[in-house]
């Protein structure tokens, strides 16, 4: 996966246009790696699956 991809997956979950994301254990680091250089890098939460995958969600109000 690209980082324009990624990029892209994160504008849509903001936006509104996807309601989650699965990520694979194998994507996991490249997407992270992108995900905390973003300003609203506290509006995501990930919630962890079993095999290492994770299920991204964007929330209106930031984590603490």
């Amino acid at each position: 996966m690209d980082e324009r991809t990624i990029h892209e997956i994160l504008d849509k979950l903001k936006d509104g246009e996807l309601h989650e994301y699965h990520v694979g254990k194998d994507q996991f680091l490249s997407f992270r790696k992108i995900l905390i250089d973003r300003s609203d890098f506290k509006h995501f939460r990930g919630i962890a699956q079993q095999g290492g995958s994770i299920i991204y969600r964007y929330l209106q109000e930031p984590r603490s």
